[in-house]
């Protein structure tokens, strides 16, 4: 039995990319998706995404190519679409949101670790994400193509580990 590639499923805006380019992940991120004028290349977008998308301080959106190809593009309800495409009740304020909902900032002992339950912890090495999603619990430390951690805060984070015998 031969080992063939699984086919991957495209957007027709994407046809013409060669298999080289579309299976390189450099290139997924290089052309990722952010602007109302590169959406509607290959979804339809309804009102109230166009006016989340021309927001001003709205979480940071990309999408790869790869990922809004699996989006259905004639259901606005499609659960990836929903998942990665801002609306306008983004940009509703409301009472629960909280910059830091999970309070994970109370459980961090040092920057980009998360130290709640006693035998883990959740170590964070990027603040960078191929695509963002709209329910992001993180969003206040992603998403900035300028912040990230430093090889201190790195190194930090391992002695921190070495010195706690309980994180498994």
């Amino acid at each position: 039995m031969a080992n063939t590639p699984f086919p991957s499923k495209r957007a027709a805006y994407y046809a013409d990319i060669p298999d080289e380019k579309w299976n390189n992940w450099r290139w997924q991120l290089s052309n990722r998706i952010n602007t109302v004028e590169e959406f509607e290349k290959v979804i339809p977008l309804t009102e109230s995404e166009r006016k989340a998308l021309s927001a001003p301080n709205l979480f940071r959106v990309d999408i790869t190519p790869y990922f809004i190809s699996l989006i259905d593009p004639n259901d606005p309800n499609d659960p990836i679409r929903k998942q990665v495409v801002p609306t306008s009740g983004e940009m509703v304020p409301f009472t629960a949101m909280m910059e830091d909902s999970l309070s994970e900032d109370r459980h961090s002992p040092v920057p980009g670790l998360v130290h709640r339950y006693p035998d883990r912890v959740l170590m964070l090495v990027t603040t960078q994400c191929a695509s963002y999603c709209r329910y992001c619990t993180r969003s206040r430390i992603v998403g900035d193509p300028s912040a990230t951690f430093s090889r201190s805060e790195s190194e930090m984070q391992i002695e921190y580990l070495k010195r706690t015998p309980q994180v498994r």
